[in-house]
């Protein structure tokens, strides 16, 4: 970890009406070591040997549990690669613990979510909400800057 980039994926989970717009972002809250809360996304490594469909897959059914059914597309291009560094950068985005380079994706689920693992809650938030000043200042390490380009990448903007 601390000589070589790890590589991850990150998962937006959205819901999606009959034409195909998003209408809710699925945002996991949660707390650290330290008792402090906020939101993040379904993120995590990828193992050796696992390809990217199989990790995404793992960490969404780990965050939001065996019934979310993802719907991940036939080609797999992120929408964007997130760079995070141990200390602040240019990307703005960190991770105290390591250089890692992730792969982010927003994923459409049909199925029964529910907060697994670390999370406290899944919370269903329209885009606006999503956006808003109060719900981007609960992200840490930068990644209400995710959010923001998730939902501009699907046409919504601040």
């Amino acid at each position: 970890r601390r000589r070589l980039p790890m590589v991850y994926v990150e998962a937006i989970p959205v819901r999606l009406d009959s034409l195909g717009y998003v209408t809710e972002i699925g945002l996991l809250y949660t707390a650290d070591d330290d008792g402090r809360f906020y939101r993040t996304v379904v993120s995590g490594r990828l193992l050796y040997r696992e390809t990217v469909r199989a990790g995404l897959i793992r960490h969404i059914e780990k965050d939001l549990g065996s019934l979310a059914l993802p719907q991940l597309p036939p080609s797999l291009a992120p929408f964007t690669v997130a760079e995070y560094f141990p200390y602040p950068s240019e990307t703005g985005l960190v991770d105290d613990r390591q250089h890692a380079v992730s792969l982010a994706y927003i994923v459409p689920v049909t199925g029964e979510c529910s907060a697994r693992q670390d999370a406290l809650e899944l919370s269903w938030l329209t885009p606006e909400e999503a956006l808003s000043p109060e719900v981007q200042a609960e992200f840490i390490g930068g990644r209400e800057k995710l959010i923001c380009q998730a939902l501009a990448h699907l046409g919504h903007t601040s």
